[in-house]
């Protein structure tokens, strides 16, 4: 989160406008954080949408002529949004969709391993890290101030107050299985073998 995603969407189908391209917009009906009628950015960009309560009721409100498709939060519609964007492709729909590839966990998050295998292009944009400044992968869920649990709900609609951009070492699961937890007592010394690479490090 807070990586400029949305910004870089409403950016490049603003510019499909200026080229007098019709685009239709959409969102899940879960994600009314700022405004129920637009897609907005954290920044306070906005431009109309439609709120989609599933993939199939996408591609049912799509118009006739549309040529680009704008989704945004993708990872919301479940796998079906797979289906459902290579329906719109086939049909000459160019389709650009931005969301998050990993939840708060730190996991793949739904449909966005297989649409990220599948799209043409991929941009990855990357935050920054709140606690310690370098470029943030994760996505930091809070509870009353403290890092959400393993088993907390996978979805949960936030912003700034539940959410912050965090690195991998930064990021905190407290309850997460064994074998995701690498704490710093544990890390492979760097003159230590390790089976995973067998060569010493900085060596050879």
């Amino acid at each position: 989160m807070f990586s400029g995603k949305t910004e870089e969407l409403i950016r490049r189908l603003k510019r499909a406008t200026y080229a007098r391209q019709k685009v239709q917009v959409f969102k899940h009906l879960l994600d009314d954080r700022y405004d129920e009628l637009s897609l907005a950015s954290h920044s306070g960009l906005k431009l109309p949408t439609y709120a989609a309560a599933d993939a199939a009721s996408l591609v049912r409100a799509v118009g006739q002529g549309t040529e680009v498709i704008g989704i945004d939060e993708v990872q919301f519609f479940g796998e079906d949004v797979v289906w459902a964007i290579e329906e719109l492709v086939r049909g000459g729909v160019r389709v650009v969709a931005s969301g998050l590839d990993l939840d708060f966990r730190g996991e793949p998050f739904g449909p966005m391993p297989r649409l990220l295998a599948t799209a043409e292009t991929v941009d990855k944009l990357s935050a920054i890290c709140v606690v310690c400044g370098q470029a943030a992968t994760r996505s930091q869920r809070l509870i009353d101030g403290q890092p959400a649990p393993w088993d907390a709900p996978v979805v949960s609609i936030g912003s700034s107050e539940q959410y912050q951009p965090r690195c991998r070492s930064c990021h905190a699961v407290p309850g997460a299985p064994a074998h995701r937890e690498f704490s710093r007592s544990r890390q492979v010394e760097m003159d230590e073998p390790n089976p995973l690479f067998p060569f010493p490090r900085g060596k050879g």
